[in-house]
């Protein structure tokens, strides 16, 4: 069918056909039927019973005023939350919120969460059946970022549960996709779901979990450990989807809820998805963003460990995008498994765990890298995973195109050309028409900074023997630009900054 052209690249609708023409970037177009309006986003009661009923045969879902059964008590939330220091605690760059015409407000949610134990012989390939065990109270928040004005939602929730690798909660995949989450019109909403971001006593660069971070705002909160989380997580998502009372996304009409989890929030989505999902049903789709090899444990103490490598269950009805980069390829590529139906992979070349996109030069130099971190597109990938992923959980034959994966050898290593770059995977132009060496990879022993990868410019010599003149250069980088567009990897808006950038760089120099 012919691509429906969008007019602005600021409202993104997932009955669309195609992303619209930007620059000379033509309209990406897709050979498909016309999209549904399932159910998508949410990760992160009246009790329903856990026995509710499965997802129909045909992974059909509802929209949270309609008959969507979960298997969750639904908690009691209150707010937006005031008082403390005045605002939510966050690190998050939350700069365009209000160009983009959204607004920020924080929500407490508490109730009795459940432990889970396992049931019969785990094995690799994700299969798992899980059994509630204990329960206890808890009461944490979930941030809530969403538009002001309704008529800029386009129906989709994007969960994010919040990673705690540094002692507090942060927004790893906002950090990564807030650009297409606000020019594209979702909500977005963060989850404390685990021990440490609510009252551990860690942190790094003088920021702290939430309870010590603003003790009076949060003195309230109560966390009874991590065996917990994935209930924690659940009922967080219950509470949007069928909200009592208080409606943390300000009667928003949403359609479609995905999880998220990136890095180690990624290991406990990974255990989530396995054993927690089949029995919750909460959310319709998952981004799984820079996993390792093994999921976390079900539970803290002996036996909650899971095997490893995790692979990601073959019967599932709900959509998963996996999203890799050159370091997590480095260390989960024992875990690589065939896509499936509702199972898509994503690793992409020259990029990190970790970058300076996502964390931002002043975070870099607060951690105190002494090298050049990685400075790859892995963002405007992940703009295109996310409206991909969105597409494909409201019409589950919409599927996202298959990646290639990035070439290892027998020990694991990626294999590399000539500068450096790896080979295979996901080509963005600044791989294939380089003028730096970018890896996922570096020699850094300081704490997070191996994780970010390094930047390695070329040689002024290099540069003008590949690229003799400015105009070779540009052309070149601009036809590679194009490419990744037509392979399915990348919006055309964002092949038009790719390129404009491009354009303005003194190369040769």
């Amino acid at each position: 069918m012919p691509a429906e052209r969008v007019p602005s690249v600021l409202r993104y609708d997932a009955a669309t056909d195609g992303e619209g023409e930007v620059g000379m970037f033509r309209t990406r177009t897709r050979s498909k039927r016309a999209l549904t309006l399932g159910s998508i986003i949410a990760v992160i009661g009246g009790a329903l019973t856990l026995g509710a009923a499965p997802a129909a045969a045909d992974g059909s879902h509802h929209g949270r005023g309609e008959d969507h059964r979960i298997g969750v008590p639904i908690p009691t939330v209150t707010g937006p939350v005031t008082g403390g220091k005045g605002a939510p605690f966050t690190i998050d760059d939350i700069s365009q919120l209000s160009a983009f015409g959204y607004v920020q407000q924080e929500f407490f949610i508490q109730g009795t969460a459940r432990a889970f134990g396992k049931v019969g012989t785990w094995t690799t390939d994700g299969r798992w059946t899980a059994t509630p065990t204990t329960s206890a109270p808890y009461k944490t928040r979930i941030l809530v970022r969403r538009p002001a004005d309704p008529k800029r939602f386009n129906g989709t929730v994007f969960v994010e549960w919040l990673n705690v690798s540094a002692g507090f909660d942060a927004g790893a995949d906002w950090g990564f996709g807030r650009e297409e989450l606000l020019r594209a019109g979702y909500a977005w909403v963060g989850v404390s779901a685990q021990f440490v971001g609510v009252q551990g006593s860690g942190g790094i660069a003088g920021i702290a979990p939430l309870k010590t971070s603003d003790p009076v705002r949060y003195a309230s909160l109560t966390h009874p450990g991590d065996s917990y989380s994935y209930d924690i997580y659940s009922q967080a998502g219950a509470a949007l989807r069928r909200p009592q009372g208080v409606d943390p996304l300000g009667g928003l009409h949403a359609r479609r809820f995905i999880a998220a989890g990136e890095s180690q929030s990624a290991f406990r989505m990974l255990t989530y998805v396995d054993a927690i999902h089949p029995l919750a049903h909460v959310y319709d789709g998952f981004f799984i963003h820079s996993r390792f090899a093994t999921g976390a444990p079900l539970f803290q103490g002996t036996g909650g460990t899971v095997p490893s490598p995790t692979r990601i269950r073959t019967d599932l009805h709900d959509p998963v995008l996996q999203f890799q980069s050159e370091t997590d390829v480095a260390q989960a590529y024992t875990a690589r498994q065939p896509d499936s139906r509702f199972f898509r992979s994503w690793e992409v070349a020259g990029t990190s765990h970790a970058d300076l996109y996502s964390v931002g030069a002043a975070a870099v130099s607060l951690l105190g890298c002494t090298v050049r971190i990685n400075e790859g597109p892995e963002h405007f990938v992940l703009h295109d995973a996310i409206r991909d992923l969105t597409r494909w959980v409201a019409d589950r034959d919409d599927a996202p195109p298959h990646s290639p994966r990035i070439r290892v050898d027998a020990n694991g290593n990626i294999v590399r050309d000539q500068f450096g770059n790896a080979l295979g995977g996901i080509r963005t132009p600044p791989l294939d028409v380089p003028t730096a060496t970018l890896t996922g990879i570096n020699q850094e022993k300081n704490g997070f900074c191996g994780l970010f990868g390094e930047t390695i410019p070329f040689s002024a010599a290099t540069l003008h023997a590949l690229y003799p003149t400015h105009a070779v250069y540009v052309a070149k980088f601009t036809h590679a630009a194009h490419e990744t567009v037509e392979r399915g990897f990348l919006l055309p808006v964002d092949a038009k900054e790719m390129t404009a950038t491009a354009a303005a760089a003194p190369i040769p120099s």
